[in-house]
Order: C-alpha cells, then sequence, then structure tokens
C-alpha cells in the first residue's frame, strides 16, 4: 500500500472514529464530559479540545506549504490556540461542529496530495518558536497518531463512565 493510500484510509478512519467518539460523548450529563478524571487534559471535554487543538497546530503548519494551501486556506483565518490544553470550545455541541468540519478538511486535504509532495520538507516552528525542518508524511502521520492516542484516553474515560464506545480497529475501513 502506498503512503498516500494509507494517509486516505487514516483521514476516513479518523472522521468515523470521532463521530463514533462524539456519539458515545452524546450519551454522558455535562457534568460528566466536564468532570475532571485526572487524565492529560483532565476531562472528556478537556481531551476532545486538546485533540482539535492539535489538529489545529499542524494543519495550520501545513497550510504554509505550496501544496496545501489552498485545500487548508481555512487555517489561516482561525484563531490559533495558545497552548496544548486550549478549550476551544466549551460546550460539546460547538466542538462537535467544529470537529466535523475539520475532519472533512483532513479528508479533502489528503486527497488533494501527491505522493511527490510526501517526500519534501516541512519548515515549522513549535510553539516554544524553536525551528524545524521535517519531512512532510513523518509529520501527516504525527497527526493521525496524536489522534489515535488520545481517542485512546477518550474511550478510557468513556469506560470509566460506563460507556462502551464499541469497535476502534482500523481493520473496519479497510
Amino acid at each position: 500500500m502506498s503512503l498516500l493510500k494509507q494517509f486516505k484510509l487514516l483521514s476516513e478512519y479518523n472522521q468515523l472514529m470521532n463521530q463514533r467518539l462524539y456519539s458515545a460523548v452524546a450519551e454522558l450529563s455535562y457534568e460528566e464530559i466536564n468532570e475532571n478524571k485526572g487524565a492529560f487534559f483532565k476531562s472528556l471535554l478537556g481531551t476532545l479540545n486538546h485533540i482539535l487543538v492539535g489538529d489545529i497546530i499542524w494543519l495550520s503548519r501545513f497550510s504554509n506549504d505550496i501544496s496545501s494551501q489552498n485545500t487548508l486556506a481555512y487555517f489561516s483565518t482561525i484563531e490559533k490556540p495558545q497552548s496544548l490544553n486550549s478549550i476551544v470550545f466549551s460546550e460539546l455541541g460547538e466542538l462537535k461542529k467544529e470537529r466535523e468540519k475539520i475532519d472533512k478538511l483532513i479528508i479533502k486535504w489528503v486527497n488533494s496530495l501527491t505522493e511527490k509532495d510526501l517526500y519534501s520538507k516541512i519548515n515549522y516552528k513549535n510553539m516554544k518558536g524553536q525551528k524545524f525542518e521535517k519531512e512532510f508524511s513523518s509529520l501527516i502521520n504525527h497527526l493521525f497518531l496524536h489522534q489515535i492516542h488520545h481517542r485512546g484516553q477518550a474511550t478510557t474515560l468513556l469506560s470509566q463512565s460506563h460507556v462502551d464506545f464499541g469497535e476502534t480497529d482500523f481493520l473496519e475501513i479497510i
């Protein structure tokens, strides 16, 4: 399987898992969603916001690359989170709406990339202002792995609240 095809599958997997995640979280009360469970980002709401924050940060960086400027133009128009634990949306409905929008943009963006794009280098600054240059494909892979990692934390928090998230296997879409 080509790297590009794998990223296309990961973008679809990402959207599907996020749809399921938000449906599962919607079963909980406002208090349960906001309860500090001792997770990295405290609550389910904090964890969901962090996943979105990570996406906004990385997709904003990617939007500066010539291969992504058109499909990721949205990210040059929105406010950038100031920290990794920023609460961008305090209401689940607003957060879900933005999540759905970004998931569609990720799919559109990945479908616009070429194999050649994946092997170019991307220059960016981290949140501390340090400069880096890395292969685009490695950073795209990081984007998806970051989402998967924190969705795993969210599903653990759901389990602690007796909500069964269901199947998470990538095999479901291949």
